[in-house]
């Protein structure tokens, strides 16, 4: 279910709630994560930014202590650009990004949902990347 424009994510959905162990990687298997995602529906983002655009990244948010990448440290590679806060990870060897740290959620994680091994139902909310800041705003 997509809702328009902007996402207002509840901080207490993270925490007492979440119920769903989720794992996922990249295509080649050589970055393996898993996460604790909030009870289905899982609250997503889907973001019109040139980045998210193209490679179609929708993004669940997850708190650092509730990631933990299992496998393929040493096959991550960096992106940045603009502001150079946000840092974008891609495998090394096939390419694909299946979590990266935003620079909109500082504490927390960007998963992939695509690159979930089980796509749970998931709230998907449209994020206005093009308009960044007033997107960021909203979501306090």
């Amino acid at each position: 279910m997509r809702r328009p424009f902007f996402c207002r994510l509840a901080q207490p959905r993270y925490g007492r709630d979440m119920t769903i162990e989720a794992s996922g990687g990249c295509h080649c298997g050589a970055v393996r994560f898993v996460a604790q995602l909030p009870d289905a529906p899982v609250p997503a983002l889907d973001c019109n930014c040139s980045v998210c655009a193209m490679t179609g990244f929708i993004h669940i948010i997850v708190p650092h202590e509730d990631f933990e990448l299992v496998s393929g440290r040493g096959s991550l590679s960096s992106y940045r650009f603009g502001t150079g806060t946000a840092e974008h990870l891609f495998c090394a060897t096939c390419g694909v990004k299946s979590f990266y740290q935003p620079r909109s959620h500082p504490e927390a994680w960007s998963i992939n949902a695509n690159c979930l091994d089980e796509r749970p139902d998931l709230e998907i909310e449209l994020f206005d990347g093009r308009e960044w800041e007033v997107a960021r705003d909203a979501l306090d």
